[in-house]
């Protein structure tokens, strides 16, 4: 691959002319990296549902053409000016947000919100210079959250890529870098049950299977799914669910129901629905004295959290997070390396595989709401 540092590379890239119209496989031109910047060949990519909220477009600003996709798994094309830490064959994952390792936040032992590459869904450009590193016959195709893995090359900053065991399959390890990571993170980093407990799932998606992955590995004996969709409950036990409430089924809010079936509550909570009335469950329907609500999904910019304050009082804690409190490049490797090592199931989340061709079909898949990850082989 070396032969194409420092020059413009034509390739294939699925790119998005405009809200809800499929992606139409185009030839484009991909920049070499400047600095701080890598170009990588994207192997596999698979589609999140945060991909279909921003090609939909709805209720935020519209980008496009666009270039979307944040999943993915790659190999290191060309490095530019400064990148010190990889160099041309490294197996990577981009991540949607970034560490910069130089920021107050990076600094922290507690946060994983670095100040320079935090997710910015409307920034369509790279960041050394405003411009995009992607065109079509001269006119630029914008970026999305800094990753764009719909395209066989991409240029990401190397803050945005986790340097990984050139061992891991990419193909499976490749949904890590987005949705598992910030459900299992979530459990295991931020409401971290202790051996034994119980802990309540608000949300049976894929970011919801992963945070019941998490209390699995933890060691919780009890790991109550709450959804909407009963269809959701049988798949739900293979990640370790070990009981259901469907709140349709009740006439009384559903964190007392589960408040009744826990003797007082359950031990910790994880809210991946984004929906707020969820959001208010998952932090009531935890044991007072004790109890850890960890927040995941993210609600309508309007939304407003309502509760007693007297459920703060009486000692239950509301938390939230963001990718599962986990730094891109510092943690996400030895997540990775849980897989490798069989302490987690990845191939479970994926339920659906296409050609690059085909990655329409990945997008009808997931609006009829059928599977977990649709995995995209970028070279069929």
């Amino acid at each position: 691959m070396s032969t194409t540092a420092g020059q413009v590379i034509r390739c294939k890239a699925a790119v998005a002319w405009e809200a809800g119209k499929p992606l139409v496989i185009e030839e484009v031109e991909v920049a070499p990296p400047q600095k701080m910047e890598v170009r990588i060949k994207i192997l596999f990519t698979s589609l999140c549902h945060t991909d279909v909220y921003f090609w939909e477009a709805k209720g935020q600003n519209p980008v496009f053409p666009r270039i979307l996709g944040h999943e993915a798994g790659g190999i290191v094309e060309s490095v530019g000016e400064g990148v010190t830490d990889l160099e041309p064959g490294d197996h990577v994952l981009p991540v949607f947000t970034g560490e910069c390792k130089e920021c107050a936040h990076c600094k922290s032992e507690e946060s994983n919100m670095c100040d320079l590459l935090r997710i910015n869904t409307d920034r369509g450009v790279m960041i050394h210079d405003q411009k995009s590193r992607f065109s079509i016959n001269g006119k630029p195709v914008f970026h999305f959250v800094g990753t764009s893995t719909f395209s066989e090359y991409t240029v990401v900053h190397v803050g945005c890529l986790a340097k990984i065991n050139p061992l891991a399959p990419l193909d499976k390890v490749c949904v890590l870098s987005c949705g598992i990571s910030t459900g299992l993170g979530a459990t295991l980093n931020v409401a971290k049950p202790k051996k034994g407990s119980s802990v309540a799932i608000f949300g049976l998606g894929a970011v919801g299977l992963a945070a019941a992955e998490g209390a699995r590995i933890a060691g919780a004996s009890r790991i109550i799914g709450v959804d909407l969709n009963a269809n959701r409950f049988e798949l739900a036990k293979k990640f370790g669910v070990t009981e259901f409430v469907n709140p349709k089924d009740y006439t009384k809010p559903v964190q007392e129901v589960i408040a009744e079936m826990t003797n007082g509550g359950v031990d910790r909570s994880v809210e991946c629905t984004g929906h707020i009335d969820a959001m208010i469950s998952a932090f009531e329907c935890v044991h007072d004295g004790w109890g850890v609500a960890v927040l995941v999904g993210v609600p309508h910019k309007d939304a407003v959290f309502k509760t007693s304050p007297l459920n703060l009082l009486n000692e239950r804690t509301l938390k939230g997070t963001f990718f599962g409190n986990y730094k891109p490049r510092s943690d996400i490797p030895s997540v990775v390396e849980k897989y490798m090592n069989k302490e987690l199931e990845v191939e479970k989340f994926i339920t659906h595989e296409v050609p690059f061709s085909e990655i329409n079909k990945a997008f009808d898949l997931m609006l009829k709401g059928e599977g977990l990850r649709c995995i995209i082989r970028m070279d069929a």
